[in-house]
């Protein structure tokens, strides 16, 4: 299973805000460097605005950054935009059969790991922050010639 594109979206949108020298760009402008959709873009927008990290302008639109990227971590932008019908890394088995002894002891046998797996994933998302990613986009590009 994949995590939703959401997420890497969002990561790409905070980086943008952070490294642009627009004072507040638009969603056409960061839809055009995600190529993407700006209705795309204001459905996460909004997403990173409920979670605290960006603010809205209103009028002539456009977004900006509310907290310093030092203080927001993927896992930040992570719980911002995967819903939480979706915060699970795993989905369950929808309809075990019951009356199989596999099927009534499979979940509780393999839940654990799961578990764990997706609290390594947010132990490790928590360690890494927007500025951590625009720096290293930052090497990237001046490595690069556009």
């Amino acid at each position: 299973m994949k995590i939703s594109s959401r997420f890497s979206v969002a990561i790409h949108i905070l980086a943008l805000l952070k490294m642009t020298s627009r004072k507040i760009p638009t969603s056409a402008y960061i839809g055009s460097s995600v190529n993407t959709n700006p209705v795309v873009i204001r459905r996460i927008l909004g997403m990173l605005k409920d979670a605290e990290l960006v603010a809205i302008k209103r009028g002539t639109g456009g977004a900006y950054l509310l907290l310093s990227t030092d203080d927001i971590t993927l896992l930040d932008v992570y719980n911002a935009v995967i819903a939480n019908s979706e915060s699970d890394l795993f989905n369950k088995q929808a309809n075990p059969n019951y009356d199989c002894p596999i099927g009534a002891n499979i979940q509780s046998v393999v839940e654990p790991a799961m578990l764990a797996a997706q609290e390594a994933m947010q132990f490790e998302l928590a360690k890494v922050t927007i500025t951590d990613i625009t720096n290293q986009l930052n090497q990237n590009i001046e490595r690069q010639d556009y």
